[in-house]
């Protein structure tokens, strides 16, 4: 029994890595940050070494540190509300979140 769900427990899991991956191969890096250059990059740092334009806007390369990036999904889809003060809101397609979140995960 013990062996039979550690099977279990490893296939899941290889399912689940799979699948991730597979996602982020087929999320465009480069289209998320087109999408990060034109809605965010007014206020966001959008790289891994420049100060955010707005001071109160963390920079994306810090955002894996305060969340996973990925539970930005559904709030991308939905429209982001909330944020810092001036920010707008806005709302993305699927595959436009994919290309986000992916770019995002090339900062870490």
């Amino acid at each position: 029994m013990r062996i039979a769900s550690s099977l279990l427990f490893f296939a899941l899991s290889l399912i689940f890595t799979l699948g991730s991956s597979q996602r982020i191969e087929a999320a465009n890096v480069e289209q998320g940050r087109r999408l990060a250059l034109l809605y965010c990059a007014g206020c966001h740092a959008i790289d891994k070494v420049s100060p955010s334009p707005l001071r109160i806007a963390p920079p994306f390369r810090n955002l894996h540190q305060r969340y996973p990036v990925e539970t930005l999904e559904e709030a991308l889809a939905e429209g982001i509300i909330t944020g810092h003060p001036s920010m707008p809101q806005f709302q993305f397609e699927a595959d436009q979140i994919n290309d986000f979140i992916a770019f995002l995960k090339s900062l870490e």
